[in-house]
């Protein structure tokens, strides 16, 4: 099924749906969209990020990337653009890359 909804039924869930996302909920009041509930966790496309050019890993860290939906997350200093992430939509962190 497909509905259109606008901005303020959506909200943040924005910056991490694209076309063909499954697992939507959509959230409704008195037969009205209130809101939507995306699966817990999506994978998407690495559209920019800077190249790794860590020195010292051995305290953890990261770098920012952006998401092909234009959401940005911390990824490990080894993604690279192209790479395609599994994010968590409740956290809005990087899992694993697929």
């Amino acid at each position: 099924e497909q509905i259109e909804l606008e901005a303020p039924q959506i909200g943040d869930t924005v910056e991490f749906l694209k076309d063909g996302l499954e697992g939507i909920t959509v959230l409704r009041y008195d037969g009205k969209v209130i809101g939507v509930e995306l699966p817990t966790s999506v994978e998407l496309e690495i559209s920019d990020t800077v190249p790794d050019e860590r020195g010292d890993t051995s305290s953890g860290g990261g770098k920012p990337a952006t998401l092909e939906t234009g959401a940005v997350i911390t990824v490990p200093f080894h993604i690279k653009i192209g790479d395609t992430v599994k994010v968590d939509t409740r956290t809005r962190k990087y899992v694993t890359r697929v």
